[in-house]
């Protein structure tokens, strides 16, 4: 089915999650004719709903840091601007420490991590205790503390992107799966789906953990395997907790990595792990071992988080590249396609500041990120050479 007059746009967004429902948002804004298309039923129903709604810039990359400079500038004001709550909540993230390697890791980022224009800063282990009322001080050394990150819902902010670009024209296609890619020479001009064909000067694939599948629609290879993480979230208590916490130290019986929870605006504490032994692929049934592993780590930090009620647990997918940086660029070899995928776990976080980083790409012909956040980002870098990056 060919397109016709009706179905030629700017830019056409394969994706309506955590990247591509505020990328489009933001092209409306801009004034550019944008369709998204989504195979879900409405904004955000991927990995999107099952993040825990942490947004730090607190990273070792550049870009990351840049972009998530950029998201926290939006998300802190949506509200102010807007007049819509997307439940951002302010206070920080804080890595609490007790070992001198992690001590000497984060002390030495520290430095780098200002000169990107972050907000951080090493406290001794009193601050710590303010900061987190109830942490086990035993052996406690410090952490550090970056106040201007926060939490912001995940249910909710999608409602807003949406909103927001529709009064600016953008149209939303839920229920419709791209099929194949429009193409003249090297050049994209459109999609086809299961219902039409539509073309566009622009194409912006932000599929989350579907990007793979779309590499042998394009003729490319898109670098970006999933694997499973799982998260849950108790019923309200008292506010106690302003940051967001991320502990670093190995999990017992070395099941889990790094473990963050946090306390909404609703008083609910939420909270996720890092798996040690990865679970690839898209399977979202809970294991029975997530609970009891969890709800120790959770003791071990906090005693008084024995008392706590979990009222629900659910397993979301990290779509991950080889080293743990997002792929953010013009697709080499391909004229009129950008890549916004790999998001590492952290589109929630991201997504905005991509947005931001695309539109400027496409309506000013150029990135807003400097050089060194750019090359993070590069689609044609060595995946599999480049350093993994620290904090992800």
């Amino acid at each position: 089915m060919s397109a016709n007059n009706n179905n030629n746009y700017d830019v056409i967004v394969v994706g309506c999650g955590s990247v591509g429902n505020p990328t489009a948002c933001q092209l409306a804004e801009a004034g550019l004719k944008v369709l998204v298309i989504d195979k879900r039923a409405s904004a955000g129903q991927g990995e999107n709903k099952t993040a825990i709604g942490g947004v730090r810039a607190t990273h070792s990359d550049p870009g990351k840091i840049s972009t998530c400079l950029f998201s926290i500038e939006i998300f802190s004001t949506w509200k102010e601007k807007y007049g819509f709550d997307i439940g951002w909540k302010p206070g920080g993230y804080c890595f609490p420490v007790y070992d001198s390697e992690t001590e000497n890791t984060l002390r030495n980022l520290i430095p780098y991590q200002k000169t990107c224009g972050m907000k951080i800063d090493w406290v001794g282990p009193e601050d710590i205790g303010e900061l987190i009322p109830g942490v086990n001080r035993d052996g406690l050394l410090g952490g550090t503390y970056s106040p201007d990150d926060g939490q912001v819902s995940s249910i909710l902010a999608p409602i807003a992107f949406q909103r927001q670009a529709e009064k600016h024209g953008a149209e939303y296609h839920f229920n419709e799966t791209v099929t194949g890619y429009l193409r003249e020479a090297d050049r994209i001009t459109g999609v086809k789906t299961d219902k039409d064909s539509y073309n566009a000067e622009w194409v912006v694939l932000a599929a989350g953990s579907d990007a793979a599948e779309h590499g042998p629609l394009l003729g490319i290879e898109i670098p970006v395997t999933p694997d499973a993480h799982e998260a849950g979230i108790s019923a309200p208590i008292e506010h106690f907790l302003d940051p967001l916490v991320v502990d670093l130290r190995p999990g017992p019986e070395g099941k889990t990595a790094n473990f963050y929870f946090g306390q909404n605006k609703e008083g609910q504490i939420i909270f996720c792990y890092t798996p040690k032994e990865l679970f690839i692929g898209t399977d979202r049934e809970s294991l029975s071992e997530f609970l009891p592993v969890l709800a120790g780590r959770m003791i071990s930090l906090i005693p008084s988080f024995k008392n706590l009620l979990i009222r629900r647990i659910w397993r979301g997918c990290y779509p991950m590249t080889p080293d743990g940086v997002p792929i953010i660029d013009y697709a080499s070899g391909l004229q009129g396609l950008i890549l916004a995928v790999g998001m590492c776990g952290q589109g929630l976080m991201l997504g905005p500041g991509v947005g931001r980083n695309i539109t400027s790409m496409i309506a000013a012909g150029e990135s807003c990120l400097s050089a060194e956040a750019r090359n993070c980002f590069r689609y044609d870098r060595d995946l599999f050479e480049s350093k993994t990056e620290t904090l992800k």
